[in-house]
């Protein structure tokens, strides 16, 4: 527990002793999961994530460049981070060490003054579980997980649910608990489950969006930034744009593929495979319309910064972006001129 000795040391200094030491960065194994921290600047925001499912590493995975989940994307921001990665499939941040660890941790981080927290699904039970421990300022949480606790959510009948029973989910830190922490949590509202869970969080501010599924549209998401870019607007300003949000949510209903995609997740019902159905052809008359009369009030600029930003190292990922913002504003000569460029 390198990180907890440094601290205690670092403490004993004043205000700018402590930021002429920085930056500083390492890792630790505790247990079961794998902490890796990089602290640059006392006056940035102090990011913890926590990793989701579907990164099921081991050990033996581990090595001397790894970063967790969210770790490269603090880097990027240039904000301070410290980031937990789960090994094994069927791993809840139960370990014993590791809540040490976190209580331990807890006592050393006056000096961080604004903490976030960050995370999908799993990782996301782990943010509002340690959120008070942590005294988070605000946090971000993708596809809710409350708890796996099932007196207190006895409709996750989850199979990850029957897998997490052979952890204990009655003692410290099993369920939800915010403290003071404000900020935002997204969602499927058609999937019940996470809608149920998302109910378990009323002091967060809800933000929906249809047909995301509970990972399973993750990829195609990302695709078109879309976690990533709601993640950097949270990590640099505290706070999302909800107007900005709900415009990149409703472009996605512009994408042929998002209607494939949905139809696939919902193969096995005959009900939903129908709404999408008349949706999707509601959509076709008016989409020409829509965007005719309401494309001097879209704002593509966002999308193609993001496409001009990431270029060079995800050209594919920029001529999706671009084409989305062609569809929304099919005139725009700067769009035109950049796939001309990148295809």
């Amino acid at each position: 527990m390198k990180l907890l000795y440094w601290l205690d040391e670092w403490l004993t200094h004043s205000h700018a002793q402590q930021q002429a030491q920085l930056p500083m960065s390492g890792s630790d194994l505790l247990d079961d999961v794998f902490v890796k921290y990089e602290f640059v600047d006392l006056n940035k925001p102090l990011l913890f994530t926590f990793s989701p499912a579907g990164t099921n590493l081991q050990e033996q995975d581990l090595h001397a460049d790894f970063a967790p989940w969210g770790y490269h994307l603090a880097q990027k921001q240039q904000v301070n981070i410290i980031s937990f990665q789960h090994l094994g499939k069927s791993n809840w941040f139960r370990s014993r060490n590791l809540i040490f660890f976190l209580e331990q941790l807890s006592t050393l981080l006056e000096p961080f003054t604004c903490r976030l927290g960050y995370g999908l699904s799993r990782g996301g039970f782990a943010i509002g579980a340690f959120a008070d421990l942590l005294q988070l300022d605000q946090v971000l949480l993708f596809h809710p997980v409350s708890t796996k606790n099932r007196q207190l959510a006895p409709w996750d009948n989850r199979s990850s649910t029957e897998l997490a029973q052979q952890f204990d989910w009655s003692g410290d830190y099993h369920d939800l608990c915010l403290g003071k922490a404000k900020g935002y949590i997204i969602y499927d509202p058609t999937n019940s489950i996470d809608r149920l869970h998302a109910k378990r969080y009323p002091e967060l501010t809800h933000l929906r969006v249809f047909g995301m599924g509970h990972g399973t549209h993750a990829t195609y998401l990302n695709k078109f930034g879309f976690y990533k870019q709601v993640a950097v607007d949270f990590i640099r300003h505290q706070q999302i744009d909800i107007v900005q949000f709900r415009q990149q949510t409703k472009a996605l209903r512009f994408k042929e593929d998002y209607y494939k995609k949905l139809n696939k997740a919902n193969a096995s019902s005959e009900h939903r495979l129908g709404l999408l159905s008349k949706a999707h052809n509601i959509l076709i008359d008016e989409k020409e319309v829509h965007v005719q009369e309401h494309q001097e009030q879209i704002d593509v600029q966002p999308l193609i910064d993001i496409a001009l930003k990431h270029q060079d190292e995800h050209p594919q990922d920029a001529i999706q972006l671009l084409e989305m913002a062609q569809q929304l504003s099919p005139d725009d000569p700067l769009v035109e001129h950049k796939l001309k460029q990148l295809i």
